[in-house]
């Protein structure tokens, strides 16, 4: 449509045009997921749920309840006022959403959900009465489960993340945008043809013109005074971006605990609806940033095998003080790391390589730049490498792993850290890997199996490798993966 109205802005009824061929293709696509939608019927079985689809051709898609892992309703602006959901049934398969059903009303939507769950654990639902569901097989109402609050975001908590979600992603959208449309609005940031530098050299020079004609002064006045209305400019709308994205993603969070575990919902445009087994959760993560680290803000993250909209971690907390998230955190059978806990840190060789490395490239730059910029630039990039440097000094004093009886725990990260808990049993693999120089100068990569996450410890001495592989191994012989929920 925008095209059409580009090309026919000049004619007399080019607008009207568009605007009608718009229309008939938005009522053409509606159409069409109406049709789709009534061929669209669900049967849930005694042991699996099928789905049967298509228009011209029909498909038939069955899941085992064994293979479902979790099952969550999210609801966008437009079915949200209509009040209807979509059920996603997320089995594991790469984040993939297996089976996915929109739209069903908010009441069977809900009923779905746990009579899925009753059927996978192996119970039937007290009380059922008949209802006939969307297939016209026969299902049971549900009554709202009991809940504990755990955890829930008012409207200036909600405020205080948003300004703490400092993002320029607009700037970008809107300059392309601008640049992409600007014929409409006869304004242009830069000329539409640039063959090479010059043009852009000129172009940009041709906006100010007026500053090279004023004396040094007003011209060190005016730079000074662009740079700091940049500055300001992209401050409030980094700022503003932050807050938006903030409130329309986590508005009315709360996380409740049921006896299914724990259900988190969230969204101002689209309302998502998710329910965690404690058992399924397989890594905590706690993660804070290098501002909000110093008012002791935190957020809390599950690992587990289910996807969260893609992500591999379902947030659970996003801003909340220790104190909130230490509950959170024994609900999910995981504990926070002792003040006296045994922390070790990682071998010394492998921080002095990681500082040696880059400097040696650095000290060719700083060679070069010192002839051609001149001996004062040159020092430039000795400066980035003694950085560099002092960085890895910190990282190896602030990166540090403990293992306890039942628990990994793993820090890392300086002026922003972040502490991942993973419980021994639930670890899939351990696998020791080292690269040729690691090899010569003695320390190793641990990388543990998890699933739906990686971790790592990377820059440990073989020796204190093999000692976790064996500790790991033996706590996930003890007890098979399939009777952790038990």
């Amino acid at each position: 449509m925008v095209a059409v109205a580009y090309g026919m802005r000049d004619e007399t009824f080019g607008l009207l045009t568009a605007v009608g061929l718009g229309l008939l293709i938005a009522g053409v696509a509606v159409g069409i997921r109406y049709l789709h939608w009534l061929r669209l019927t669900y049967t849930v079985g005694e042991t699996d749920i099928r789905v049967e689809s298509g228009l011209l051709s029909r498909a038939a898609r069955s899941v085992p309840f064994e293979r479902i892992q979790d099952v969550s309703l999210e609801q966008s602006l437009i079915p949200r006022l209509l009040g209807l959901v979509e059920v996603r049934f997320e089995t594991g398969a790469g984040g993939k959403d297996e089976l996915k059903l929109a739209y069903l009303t908010q009441a069977e939507g809900e009923e779905l959900r746990e009579l899925v769950r009753a059927r996978k654990d192996g119970v039937g639902l007290a009380g059922e009465a008949p209802v006939p569901a969307a297939d016209g097989t026969v299902s049971t109402p549900v009554t709202e489960p009991a809940s504990e609050p755990l955890f829930a975001m008012d409207t200036r908590r909600l405020v205080t993340f948003g300004l703490f979600e400092f993002s320029l992603a607009v700037v970008a959208v809107i300059a392309g945008a601008v640049q992409q449309f600007g014929d409409f609005f006869a304004f242009r940031l830069w000329p539409a043809s640039l063959d090479n530098l010059t043009d852009l050299q000129d172009g940009v020079a041709g906006r100010f013109d007026w500053l090279a004609s004023a004396g040094p002064m007003m011209q060190f006045i005016g730079i000074a005074a662009a740079i700091f209305a940049l500055l300001v400019v992209g401050l409030i709308v980094g700022v503003a971006t932050g807050l938006v994205r903030t409130v329309l993603r986590d508005w009315g969070f709360t996380l409740d605990w049921t006896d299914k575990g724990f259900r988190r919902r969230r969204g101002l445009l689209t309302r998502t609806d998710v329910v965690m087994p404690a058992h399924r959760v397989q890594a905590v993560k706690i993660t804070t940033g290098i501002i909000r680290k110093r008012f002791g803000w935190h957020g809390l993250s599950f690992i587990s095998l289910a996807q969260d909209s893609g992500a591999s971690n379902h947030i659970v907390a996003p801003f909340g003080q220790m104190e909130e998230l230490a509950p959170i955190v024994r609900k999910a059978g995981f504990d926070l790391p002792a003040d006296m806990a045994p922390w070790q840190r990682g071998a010394v060789e492998y921080r002095v390589d990681a500082a040696l490395l880059p400097a040696l490239l650095l000290v060719p730059a700083a060679a070069i730049t010192a002839v051609v910029a001149g001996p004062l630039l040159g020092v430039l990039p000795i400066a980035g490498g003694a950085f560099l440097a002092l960085r890895q000094a910190f990282l190896w004093r602030f990166e540090r792993h403990c293992l306890t009886g039942r628990q990994l725990f793993i820090s890392k990260g300086w002026l922003a850290p972040e502490l991942s808990i993973a419980s021994r049993i639930k670890l899939q693999s351990v696998e020791i890997s080292q690269n040729s120089i690691g090899r010569r100068r003695g320390y190793a990569t641990l990388h543990l199996g998890l699933a739906g996450g990686k971790m790592a410890l990377r820059g440990i001495s073989p020796q204190r490798a093999y000692e976790l592989r064996s500790a790991i191994l033996a706590s996930i012989a003890e007890k098979d993966f399939s009777q952790l929920a038990q």
